[in-house]
């Protein structure tokens, strides 16, 4: 690919750019269905144009529960815990650290790559709860005979027009033609669907019916508890209502029909809608207490097409149409599609999943560490708004971060790793221990602060900026060689678990608390507040990190590198822009011994672009590039456009954010984030 200057004068064909890139179907792709959404709430459909045939999208369940599926229906606000009494302090431990002992939420049980072995009822339910909800299923049912099955399925052609952010579904069933389309409200928690099909005046209806929350990894939807909720149906002019309770949750589920149609209940929670008209709309609303006049199919339909031709006419656009390499259409279509995807999975009120509102990675909660790779690209592409949606969650859990911080002998806020919208830290040998997650709401609030102006980020950021750094600062340790990091810790490259008691100065941390730490004192100017002299001592006197062999190691202490997940030490020049600590020419040789070392297999979709940064930074646009489509699994990027890992991590968000934001960094010649 050309790395020629790029002339910014040149107009885009937006429409077309975005065009080239619809997502066209044949049949089903068992790893690949399409979505519509809006940040808050996601549908994602089969072939059909809706929910019919679940089974035929699996995500493998990881400790030991039931497989899950794609064709979920989840929103940011849907959350459930089943009942139990279990506290943080059932599973605290406390660790020697240079500032005397100190606890920390732990986990005597195990993880690993196969799953998960809770030591105890404590550990088991407080890892697992609160979980996210699949609140719905909403799929086609023959009203009569044998139920559908995929072999009834012909001629299918689906296709997701990413410019109006609607699906069309054509396809014949038992013969008979049937045409879905399908669409997302693009500011309220509603779905809009219209089916027309002959079968609709005999043979065919809509299926809706409603699980209890499940524990499982991976599965949003327990189906073997009918007796523990309540789906209780209340028919109305325009349709008919659902009120569904679940233990301490409950939502409404309001729906609007045309055609004729009609619900009866024809299971526990489950409820069928016939038609006496071969074409039939449903609007149908998601919310805790939904509540206002629905709005029409078209209007549903039309407000999308208004939405999402302003989001794809506006903000960043990349054209690679004019490039000779090969790789240039791949790189645009994955670009183009993780905009969408990310703009639908990641850019709700809180902060995102790693499979966004597709399926229940880690049982739905979010992990703070990946904030950055899910909505950091959103202000460096003109869209911060985006991003705002959820940064403003850390701000609400202030308390609960400042409780941690206190509890640890620390001023300030330190935030959780594994979490739910509470804010409360998850079981884990790994998570409490982790330190990258700490100067992300830093970061994340100074890229706001360059793409919408200052006074508008200080006065929405200024009191989780202040708590971040004031942590920060007292957590570092003073040494023989500078500032320390640790022990206990555990690095980004999760593989030091095991000696988190020991671990010490991790490369990639080291230089990411001193450029946060400096951020947040030019913060405090801006605030017209005087220096705090310890932030300024911390961030220019960090110990500089590990090398060994001429190359940085990934922490100052035994094993120092294990080849094994995230090459982490490539970070601290990559995400974090330059620093003193790190010298190029050191971090040169780095990279390119991980280029020649690494095992891919152990990493993941983030890793990619994240060494595309650090190739960039370095002033070495080819070896970004090679990075970014590096032909290997963990980097795949499915025909839906999302990143694929395993069949228990079918999609990857972290993997399309990153993309972005290592796209960005290209795109302005290393320009600092």
């Amino acid at each position: 690919m050309s790395t020629a200057p790029i002339d910014r004068r040149a107009p885009i064909d937006r429409r077309a750019l975005v065009d080239r890139h619809a997502v066209e179907v044949t049949g089903i792709v068992p790893e690949s269905p399409l979505s519509v959404g809006n940040g808050e709430l996601c549908y994602t459909v089969d072939v059909t144009g809706l929910q019919t045939f679940p089974g035929s999208h699996p995500v493998e369940e990881r400790t030991g529960g039931v497989p899950g599926t794609l064709l979920a229906t989840m929103s940011s606000w849907g959350w459930h815990s089943v009942p139990g009494s279990y506290a943080l302090a059932e599973t605290t431990r406390t660790y020697p650290t240079p500032r005397g002992p100190v606890p920390y939420v732990d986990m005597r049980g195990d993880l690993s790559g196969t799953g998960e072995r809770p030591a105890s009822a404590a550990e088991s339910w407080l890892r697992a709860n609160p979980h996210r909800l699949d609140l719905g299923r909403i799929g086609l049912a023959a009203t009569g005979g044998a139920p559908l099955s995929p072999a009834d399925l012909s001629g299918v052609h689906q296709r997701l027009d990413l410019w109006t952010g609607t699906i069309t579904s054509r396809y014949r069933l038992r013969g008979a033609p049937v045409l879905v389309t399908t669409a997302c409200h693009p500011s309220r928690d509603v779905l809009a669907l219209r089916v027309e099909s002959p079968l609709l005046a005999g043979g065919l209806g809509v299926r809706l019916a409603f699980p209890y929350g499940s524990q499982d990894w991976g599965n949003a939807a327990d189906w073997t508890r009918p007796s523990a909720h309540s789906s209780a149906l209340r028919r109305s002019e325009r349709g008919f209502t659902v009120a569904r309770v679940l233990d301490g949750a409950a939502y409404d589920v309001v729906v609007a029909l045309s055609g004729g149609g009609a619900a009866v209940a024809s299971g526990p929670h489950e409820f069928l809608v016939t038609f006496r008209e071969p074409a039939a709309e449903l609007v149908i609303a998601f919310h805790p207490a939904a509540a206002g006049r629905l709005p029409a199919f078209g209007e549903v339909v039309a407000a999308s097409g208004r939405h999402w031709s302003r989001f794809w006419s506006t903000g960043g656009a990349v054209d690679l149409s004019a490039a000779r390499d090969d790789r240039a259409p791949e790189l645009e279509r994955r670009v183009v599609l993780s905009q969408y995807l990310t703009a639908i999975h990641c850019a709700g009120s809180l902060p995102p999943a790693e499979t966004g509102l597709m399926a229940n990675s880690w049982r739905g909660r979010f992990h703070l560490e990946m904030h950055w790779w899910h909505a950091a690209h959103f202000p460096l592409w003109g869209r911060a708004e985006l991003l705002e949606r959820g940064l403003g969650w850390y701000a609400a859990i202030l308390p609960r971060a400042r409780a941690t911080a206190r509890d640890q002998g620390c001023p300030g806020a330190r935030w959780p790793k594994q979490t739910g919208p509470d804010g409360r830290e998850s079981p884990s040998p790994i998570g409490p221990f982790l330190l990258w997650q700490q100067p992300h709401p830093i970061h994340l609030a100074e890229l706001v602060r360059r793409a919408s102006g200052t006074e508008h980020a200080l006065e929405r950021y200024a009191d989780v900026v202040m708590d971040t750094a004031a942590f920060m600062a007292a957590h570092a340790v003073k040494g023989r060689d500078g500032y320390a990091l640790g022990p206990p810790l555990v690095p980004a490259q999760e593989s030091y678990a095991e000696v988190r008691a020991a671990a010490w100065n991790p490369t990639f941390e080291l230089a990411y608390w001193s450029w946060a730490l400096e951020v947040a004192q030019r913060w405090r100017r801006l605030l017209g507040l005087p220096p705090e002299p310890s932030w300024s001592e911390v961030s220019a006197g960090m110990a500089r990190p590990r090398v060994r062999d001429g190359v940085y190691a990934a922490m100052d202490a035994p094993p120092y590198t294990v080849r094994d997940d995230h090459p982490s030490m490539l970070y601290a020049l990559g995400l974090v822009p330059p620093t003193r600590l790190i010298d190029p020419a050191t971090m040169r040789a780095t990279l390119h011994d991980v280029l020649a070392t690494w095992p891919w297999e152990t990493t993941w979709g983030w890793d990619f672009p994240a060494i595309a940064m650090t190739a960039t930074r370095l002033g070495e646009p080819e070896t970004a590039l090679a990075a970014l489509l590096m032909p290997v699994a963990k980097n795949t990027h499915l025909p839906n456009g999302h990143n694929r890992q395993s069949a228990a991590l079918p999609a990857y968000l972290p993997g399309n954010g990153g993309l972005l934001a290592a796209v960005a960094l290209m795109a302005v010649s290393y320009t600092p984030l």
